[in-house]
């Protein structure tokens, strides 16, 4: 196979690459190319598979990685969506690098490792700083999420002050109100993985986004503890939102207005509108009553792996809150066999008492030692 044409490693690879270098604990990842000189019937020619919809990109033929075109995109329309794409082979690797949102991601590595960074991403990965490329940024409302998200990913990075101003122009000016909840839930997916996902938040609040998008959720000091206790126990996402976006005091109908708006994955409701159901329960049941109540409201038969979930919400909420007894008694409530307690009521001629016979084979395994 052979390639008339040049191409450079870019984005995250470079920059994860060298902050490993400095130290930095970050695993490798996918690593994405960036094509100079070359047409798509050049790429196909030389083997590679196009698979691109907007915009030329190709798999390579044997390591299978993503190869784009180098290209240049102009402001066409509102929104993220609004854009005109360039890709031809007098695109240069330099004007292709302009368009990206941080400078940090803004720079190219050849296949012997040298570093191309026409915009100063070694500088500003030296000094900690998330900083945007061009004004450019300034035409992509999910620039300001990603930007928060790295800040979730890269926690001792500040944002640039003129970066922070460039993006408070964004929420004032209307340009974000272009975001669509299924790109904010994307975002917010990555971002509550990383270590620090409090400082996604806060970036948010500082540029004025989170009050845009979630002026009726609230950000506290309490919120951030609990978001870092489910960060150091590696709580899957769905708990990590959950903690993020319910309130105190919020009714089912408010969550489920609210989950429904971001678009989340029906998990991620399912177990705020649980939360939301039993969580004063979960906190304040001391009699066998409000125990089986609490159980019999969490549909912990029916869906035992999310009240697992619900318990690990609790325990980030509330570090004294005892979930092991709440584990126990769900042992407990599941350990009647109800079909062998029906059936004994039917061989007695009594059917009619197998709902009231499971309930007290229930409870009397609840209040067992």
């Amino acid at each position: 196979m052979t390639e008339h044409f040049q191409r450079y490693r870019v984005g995250g690879a470079v920059r994860d690459r060298l902050l490993r270098e400095s130290g930095y604990d970050l695993p490798a990842g996918d690593v994405d190319w960036v094509v100079v000189g070359a047409t798509p019937e050049s790429m196909v020619k030389a083997g590679y598979l196009p698979v691109g919809a907007d915009f030329p990109v190709f798999l390579h033929p044997t390591t299978h990685e993503e190869h784009a075109l180098a290209r240049t995109e102009r402001k066409t329309a509102a929104g993220y969506h609004g854009f005109q794409f360039y890709a031809a082979p007098d695109v240069t690797l330099e004007e292709d690098l302009k368009r990206r949102d941080l400078t940090v991601n803004a720079m190219a590595e050849t296949d012997d490792g040298t570093v191309i960074d026409p915009y100063g991403g070694q500088q500003d990965l030296k000094h900690r700083t998330l900083r945007h490329v061009s004004n450019a940024f300034s035409e992509d409302p999910v620039r300001i999420l990603r930007t928060a998200r790295f800040a979730a990913k890269l926690p001792d990075f500040t944002v640039a002050p003129e970066t922070l101003q460039l993006m408070r122009q964004m929420v004032g000016n209307g340009e974000a109100d272009a975001l669509v909840a299924e790109r904010v839930w994307a975002e917010f997916k990555k971002g509550l993985k990383e270590r620090r996902p409090d400082k996604m938040t806060d970036v948010l609040v500082a540029c004025g986004l989170w009050e845009r998008l979630f002026s009726d959720v609230v950000w506290n000091e309490a919120k951030r503890e609990a978001l870092l206790r489910a960060a150091e126990k590696r709580a899957p996402v769905a708990v990590r939102a959950v903690i993020l976006f319910t309130n105190d005091g919020d009714t089912e109908a408010a969550v489920r207005e609210r989950f429904a708006k971001l678009k989340t994955s029906a998990d991620v409701m399912d177990l705020a509108v649980l939360l939301t159901r039993v969580k004063p329960l979960l906190l304040t049941a001391d009699s066998l009553d409000k125990r089986a109540e609490t159980l019999d409201k969490s549909a912990v038969l029916r869906r035992p792996a999310r009240f697992v979930l619900g318990l690990l919400v609790m325990q980030c909420l509330k570090p004294a809150f005892d979930a092991k007894r709440w584990q126990k008694d769900a042992e407990k409530w599941g350990s009647v066999n109800a079909g062998a307690v029906a059936q004994a009521a039917v061989r007695e001629g009594k059917k009619n008492e197998i709902a009231q016979r499971v309930r007290a084979a229930k409870m009397a395994a609840l209040s067992a030692a």
